[in-house]
This record gives structure tokens, sequence and C-alpha cells, in this order.
């Protein structure tokens, strides 16, 4: 089985994509980053690869998806609480992403979502593991929502 995850995303700027993941709190690993890709560290054994446009058409062939019209992927990452779920989505709105919707508050599942600024849609979620149902899958409980200021 697989040790390590790379996602590997396409950006505009990468400058621009170091210095907003660096303002929510990620590190980069200098030996994975140079001018056309930088390797941002998620947390053990979890990476993402940000590359350059032209560089991530190297290894595809394809198109890179334009994020204003489409989704190419849906990025969850799984935090300890609601308040580090709040706390990195507010993060991103303050340092220049986007947050297209209110909270999912599933009773036993938590989760918001930002975008980066490629349009790159990060999930962050929190789920109390005592509390999941038996067969809870996507649609065991009917989502609530909390208001927000983000809009």
């Amino acid at each position: 089985m697989p040790h390590k995850i790379f996602v590997n995303l396409p950006v505009e700027n990468l400058e621009r994509s170091i210095d907003f993941f660096t303002r929510l709190g990620f590190a980069f690993d200098p030996r994975f980053t140079d001018r056309n890709a930088a390797c941002m560290v998620i947390g053990e054994n979890m990476f993402a690869m940000l590359l350059v446009e032209d560089f991530f058409r190297g290894f595809t062939g394809k198109e890179v998806c334009n994020t204003a019209r489409c989704n190419e992927v849906l990025v969850a990452l799984a935090f300890d609480s609601r308040d580090e779920v709040n706390d990195i989505v507010d993060k991103a709105w303050n340092h220049g992403g986007t947050v297209p919707n209110e909270p999912t508050d599933h009773g036993w599942m938590y989760q918001w979502a930002f975008l980066d600024p490629d349009g790159h849609r990060w999930e962050p979620i929190f789920i109390d593991e005592s509390a999941v149902p038996v067969g809870a899958g996507a649609d065991a409980s009917a989502p609530t929502t909390e208001s927000t200021d983000h809009e």
C-alpha cells in the first residue's frame, strides 16, 4: 500500500500560492521546491505539489481545468475540532481566498470550504468519531448550515 500522498495542483502564480498557504500556516519542503513547483507539507506523509501550469501540463498532456467553471478535485483536510475548521477558513478568507458556502453540520461531521487563489476547493472537516452513525455515508443525515460573515 502507498505510504505517502502527493496531490498535484496547477497554479497560475507560484509565489502567490506559496504566500497564501504560508499565511494559512503551511510550510514548504525546500528539497522539492523550485521555480516550477513547490512542495507544501500538509501533515505527516501528506503533501500538495503546487505546479506552475505549463509544468503541470507537461505531466498530463491535457489542458488545465478552468476552476471558474469546473472542479477537478476536492481536497478534504481533517482537523481536530470545529474551531480549527473555522480558523483555517477564516485565515483563507482574510488572505485572499474565497468562501463559497456556509458551513455544513451533520452533527457528527462538520465541514466548510474555501477556494485558494487558483480556485482549487479545499474542504476542512471535523469528524466526531464517537458520534458517527452506523452506516454513515454521503447522505447519512441532512445537513444544516450556520450563518457566517464571509458573504
